[in-house]
């Protein structure tokens, strides 16, 4: 799908450009560096994209869109530091390139993280031209992403799933450490672009299906892709033991379970009454995808 790489490509070039201006100004602050160094390293940039995708079904002003856009890549990056760090993941490569940790020290990179969740916030508290009950909606759309029941609870089950899992359970951490992020990117773009609440519910639906789908390819990526396309070291997952679906079911039935999902979302999203190529192209880009 060459003509939907080269619109990928174009959102990732419309957020880089919005995140250089979101983050604060480089004033020779070590913190600041490593926010810089961490946010503007490269990366997929989907949920900002699914930020544009779901905003676009219906009406919303570009800079709007950005700053939302900006908000959840901040949120994400902020995840990505603390992930990779000696306590949780141990990472050294992120995106190609040390990780934060590495590149800096542990200190700098914890507070790196600190430092973007909160501007998140703050970013979508600056959008004067939306309604406060909106921004309140999509406050705490983000902050029950992240929370105990979301984003942190996922990392929590990640670093104590043992090798007698079941499928069940590995679905529940995904759902939480990945997909609850994706769920609400979506919503974001869908409250900025004044969509009810029907149509919110049917895209967090497509969102739950597409966000295990996503972690699924990014298991099978671990075990298939070299590092010069996934910008990690190929079998990192296998080496460090961890519980992923090609672990617990074969590459083989990991592809046809991410397919499964991909169709599922598809299938969701022909309840909304509006049009959504863009979206459904993004759909089969996800589980199809290398890096």
């Amino acid at each position: 799908m060459p003509e939907f790489e080269d619109l990928i490509q174009a959102y990732q070039e419309r957020v880089n450009q919005a995140l250089k201006i979101a983050l604060p100004p480089i004033n020779n602050s070590r913190l600041v560096d490593a926010m810089h160094y961490s946010v503007l390293n490269g990366g997929k940039r989907l949920r900002p994209i699914l930020v544009y995708l779901s905003s676009e079904l219906g009406k919303t002003e570009t800079s709007i869109a950005d700053t939302a856009a900006c908000a959840v890549e901040f949120i994400h990056c902020y995840s990505l530091i603390h992930d990779d760090l000696p306590a949780m993941d141990d990472d050294k490569l992120r995106r190609g390139k040390p990780t934060c940790h590495i590149k800096f020290d542990e200190a700098t990179a914890i507070l790196a993280g600190d430092a973007l969740q909160p501007m998140a916030y703050e970013l979508i508290c600056s959008l004067e031209k939306l309604p406060d009950t909106t921004k309140i909606s999509m406050v705490n759309s983000l902050t029950k992403a992240c929370s105990h029941n979301g984003m942190v609870e996922g990392q929590m089950k990640d670093i104590q799933l043992n090798k007698t899992v079941s499928v069940d359970a590995l679905d529940l951490m995904h759902e939480q450490k990945t997909g609850r992020l994706i769920e609400a990117s979506i919503e974001l773009g869908g409250l900025i672009g004044g969509l009810n609440s029907d149509e919110l519910l049917i895209l967090k639906a497509y969102g739950q299906k597409i966000g295990l789908a996503f972690q699924i390819r990014d298991d099978i990526i671990d075990v298939e892709s070299p590092s010069s396309e996934s910008g990690k070291p190929q079998g990192s997952d296998a080496m460090k033991e961890k519980i992923t679906y090609p672990s617990l079911v074969g590459i083989k039935e990991s592809k046809i379970r991410s397919q499964e999902l991909a169709e599922e979302a598809l299938e969701i999203l022909t309840s909304l009454n509006l049009k959504t190529d863009k979206i459904n192209s993004l759909t089969s880009y996800v589980v199809t995808r290398n890096n």
